[in-house]
């Protein structure tokens, strides 16, 4: 079960290089979100700052669908064959909620 989410406190067990690829991808939005206050602080052209905000987004959202995604073949496939079908439901919220 490794990588499974414990339901009752609703934890995900990462493994140390799953951790280290979100923190690298995190730590380039923090650097993508850091550029953007310098160029607002620098008074830089609007159609710049929002091509810059465009990026971090699509960085954000690539994260998003890898947790999405790993969550799919653990934490969802784990509670199914457990017969815990109510993470449908879950999923069905989660879906919900990104539109």
């Amino acid at each position: 079960m490794d990588g499974c989410c414990l339901n009752s406190g609703k934890v995900k067990i990462r493994s140390k290089e799953e951790k280290k690829n979100l923190d690298v991808r995190i730590n380039k939005i923090i650097g993508q979100l850091n550029g953007v206050k310098a160029m607002i602080d620098e008074n830089r052209y609007c159609d710049d700052v929002l091509i810059q905000l465009s990026a971090i987004d699509k960085s954000i959202k690539s994260l998003a669908n890898i947790i999405l995604e790993n969550h799919m073949h653990t934490c969802v496939i784990d509670e199914i064959k457990k017969d815990n079908y109510e993470v449908v439901d879950e999923i069905i919220k989660l879906f919900k909620r990104f539109q």
